[in-house]
């Protein structure tokens, strides 16, 4: 009952219309679907429906966030798997979100909302204007806004990242790639993923033990002159840049992180290693390096990275199993 990979994440945003101009106009995504309420959002190779969904709400905060499973067997396989481990589970029917069947969500242990879910609705681009003659291309590429290529991964603040990573490990089956350790050997972050990127999902110790947060979302640029160009776009737009660019020693990736208006922090990446080796065994990064870990090239790590972060939905089924 493997899961597949990394499919979306749900923003709740306390400013839909401020959030929605960010993600379209400066970070260049695509409107795949909207209401009132939603908006549904990819980036230009995205194959699905949306790989962000933004929700209207009074506080910023993550719904959550959502896995594609293998085949359609898998979900009641990990339904069964979830309630052994003792881990409330619940149903959502097909159409609830738009472009995907029944899901299934859950929490966590360190009290993630994730949701997995096997039928989803490919992209097409009913725009004759954006339709590309690349076969390969759901739609055609305009360099409007950063414009990343797709949607890359998720990561949080918990107060465990030890547990929480055996957890996706031994129970979704997702790889651990590296991590971390302090000087008291105890775990500080680590990195995961299903597929071969470097990492879908990251769990960092939060600094303050306040429990789990959204740390970001990250979207991939095909190079390093286009974060370099993101970067003039966001100061150029007034966006708040957090940090970078820089680059991660762990994965090999250029970075820059930025605040969007209702408060979650998204990052544009671009390189970062590949995985192939069946057999891989996850990558020790100790204090004396773990500098060159966060950031090869020198420039400070801010306080707030480590303690900042956007609260799990009071609505979602973590805060409501928690």
């Amino acid at each position: 009952m493997p899961i597949a990979h990394l499919a979306h994440a749900e923003l709740e945003v306390a400013d839909l219309e401020a959030s929605r101009d960010f993600f379209t106009r400066i970070l260049g995504l695509s409107v795949s679907d909207e209401d009132d309420q939603h908006v549904y959002l990819r980036a230009w190779q995205d194959w699905d429906h949306h790989t962000l969904l933004l929700t209207q709400a009074e506080t910023s905060a993550l719904g959550h966030v959502a896995w594609r499973v293998s085949g359609p067997e898998d979900l009641r396989e990990f339904e069964a798997e979830l309630r052994r481990a003792r881990i409330a589970t619940e149903w959502l029917a097909g159409g609830t979100e738009l472009g995907q069947g029944d899901s299934l969500r859950f929490t966590t242990p360190a009290g993630l909302p994730f949701e997995l879910f096997w039928e989803t609705e490919r992209y097409v681009e009913h725009d004759p204007a954006m339709q590309s003659l690349l076969p390969s291309h759901p739609q055609r590429y305009t360099g409007g806004g950063a414009h990343p290529r797709r949607f890359d991964h998720v990561n949080f603040l918990v107060d465990d990242p030890a547990r929480e990573q055996r957890f996706l490990s031994d129970e979704l089956g997702i790889r651990h790639n590296y991590y971390m350790v302090g000087k008291e050997q105890e775990r500080l972050a680590s990195w995961l993923s299903k597929t071969n990127l470097s990492h879908e999902i990251a769990v960092m110790r939060n600094g303050a033990q306040s429990g789990p947060l959204l740390h970001h979302v990250g979207y991939y640029l095909d190079s390093a002159d286009q974060v370099i160009r993101a970067a003039t776009i966001l100061a150029d737009a007034g966006v708040q840049i957090e940090w970078g660019p820089g680059t991660h020693g762990t994965s090999g990736a250029i970075f820059l992180y930025c605040f969007e208006p209702s408060g979650h922090r998204v990052e544009v990446w671009t390189g970062g290693f590949l995985l192939f080796s069946p057999d891989w065994e996850a990558i020790r990064w100790d204090p004396e390096v773990s500098s060159l870990g966060l950031e090869m090239w020198g420039s400070m790590m801010p306080e707030s990275f480590l303690r900042a972060g956007t609260p799990i939905s009071a609505g979602s089924a973590a805060a409501q199993h928690a």
